[in-house]
C-alpha cells in the first residue's frame, strides 16, 4: 500500500479552499531553491483555523472506529493531533525529538537532507496491536513520517492512517510510505 489516500472529495469542500488561501509562501526559506508553505498563516485567520480544525475533526471522526492512538508529530504535529484525538475521544501522544521527553522512550533513526535524527515516543504510551492515525503538517521528502511509521511498527503497534494539511507532491514523499495517507491540500 504504498503511499495510499488521497481524497479528491475534501478538494470539492470549501473549507479546504479557506485553508489554502491562508497559507503564506516564503521562498529560499529555509534554504535557496525551497518555497516554504507555512502553516502559521492558517492559525492567524480566524475563518481559516476554524475550518482547519473542522476538516481536521471530521477526518477524525471518520476513522473513531479504526484508530485506538493518535500520535503528532513534532512540532506542528501538536497543534491538530490533540484535537484530532479529543475529538475521536482517543488518547493523544507526542512523537519527539530524542531526548525530550521523560522516562524510558523508544527511538527510530531517520536521514534528513541535512543529517541524522531520532525519532521517539515514551515506552509506555503504545501498546502492541495499537491502531495509530499519525499526525503532522507536512509531507514532504518523507522521511519524518517514514520514521514515525517505522516507529509504530517498532512499538508491536500498527499504522491505521497518516494524516497531513499539506503534501508538497513533486518532493514524492508519498513514496517512502508503506501506509495510507491522507492530505488535506497538495502544493
Amino acid at each position: 500500500m504504498s503511499g495510499v489516500g488521497g481524497s479528491k472529495q475534501l478538494e470539492k469542500d470549501d473549507r479546504v479552499e479557506v485553508v489554502k488561501a491562508a497559507f503564506k509562501a516564503y521562498p529560499d526559506f529555509p534554504k535557496p531553491g525551497i518555497l516554504f508553505q507555512d502553516i502559521f498563516g492558517v492559525f492567524s485567520d480566524v475563518k481559516a483555523q476554524q475550518a482547519l480544525i473542522s476538516l481536521a475533526t471530521d477526518f477524525a471522526l471518520s476513522k473513531i472506529g479504526d484508530i485506538d492512538v493518535v500520535i503528532g508529530l513534532e512540532s506542528r504535529g501538536f497543534l491538530l493531533g490533540p484535537i484530532m484525538a479529543n475529538a475521536a475521544k482517543k488518547p493523544f501522544v507526542p512523537a519527539r525529538k530524542k531526548g525530550k521527553l521523560p522516562g524510558k522512550c523508544i527511538s527510530v533513526g531517520y536521514e534528513l537532507e541535512y543529517g541524522n535524527d531520532q525519532l521517539e515516543v515514551q515506552q509506555e504510551s503504545l501498546n502492541k496491536g495499537d491502531r495509530v492515525l499519525i499526525v503532522d503538517d507536512l509531507l514532504a521528502t518523507g522521511g519524518t513520517m517514514h520514521a514515525a511509521v517505522e516507529l509504530v511498527k517498532k512499538c508491536g503497534a500498527e499504522v491505521a492512517c497518516c494524516w497531513v494539511v499539506v503534501e508538497l507532491t513533486d518532493l514524492q514523499g508519498r513514496c517512502k510510505i508503506n501506509s495510507e495517507i491522507e492530505s488535506l491540500l497538495h502544493f
